[in-house]
């Protein structure tokens, strides 16, 4: 726990940045190109999660770094601290819980924050899993293919709303199968997020000819922050609801 509360924050992961301007406005003093969210929020950026500019980071004099052990590289957090700046570092989660557990220890041991209201609510929205409905390959990036595997906070996502991952026993935690082996799968649904790739309705869905897909907000399925309290509605909406189609 810091001695005083960091005023001064460059968060390095996107769903972070929400989740400390939400909490705490004005705290963010720099973010990542791809942080998005509050779609207000106005801070100097720092190149991408993965190759941040580790320069105008220090430029920038934060009390404190944001980062997470799977989204940022240990060489940037190592040359961080090695510069005398504090760097948190979150945990890959495996799962919802872990990851709002994850959240809780830096809103308020981190940053010594009031625990908010949303953290609350999306622990109770996320508390109870529904009965599996639905079997799913969840790809999150093609050129190569790219699907989510074992131990992983969007699988998890989708299994409490009743999706099982068709990948969730492979041995690793983001596979990269072949396309062929992706199109022989028996499922139920082919999930595609918009992010980290943008899947759209004329780009992921023909590689799966008479394959049931659906188009999801990667915010809402990778996202650990706020936007877990709207994500619940609005994918249980769509999982495999209103907005599934065929790939033709």
């Amino acid at each position: 726990m810091p001695v005083s509360s960091p005023a001064r924050v460059v968060s390095l992961v996107p769903s972070l940045t929400e989740a400390i301007e939400t909490t705490a406005p004005g705290v963010i003093a720099g973010a990542t190109d791809y942080c998005t969210h509050p779609e207000k929020l106005d801070v100097p950026r720092v190149g991408g999660s993965k190759y941040p500019d580790v320069d105008a980071v220090l430029n920038l004099e934060p009390d404190l770094v944001v980062a997470n052990a799977e989204e940022n590289r240990p060489e940037d957090v190592d040359r961080l601290r090695a510069n005398g700046v504090p760097v948190w570092v979150t945990t890959a989660a495996v799962n919802v819980p872990d990851g709002l557990r994850s959240v809780r220890r830096l809103l308020t041991q981190g940053l010594g924050l009031t625990e908010p209201e949303w953290l609350v609510e999306a622990e109770s929205l996320w508390s109870k899993s529904v009965p599996v409905h639905s079997t799913a390959i969840i790809p999150v990036w093609r050129r190569p293919w790219v699907v989510i595997g074992r131990d992983t906070f969007a699988g998890d996502v989708l299994r409490r709303l009743g999706v099982a991952n068709a990948y969730a026993s492979h041995e690793d935690r983001y596979p990269r199968p072949r396309l062929d082996e992706l199109q022989a799968q028996d499922v139920d649904l082919v999930v595609l997020p918009d992010e980290p790739y943008l899947f759209t309705d004329t780009d992921g869905p023909e590689a799966f000819p008479g394959k049931r897909y659906v188009l999801v907000s990667g915010r809402y399925l990778t996202w650990c922050g706020p936007s877990l309290v709207d994500a619940h509605a609005s994918l249980s909406r769509s999982l495999p609801g209103e907005a599934v189609g065929r790939g033709e």
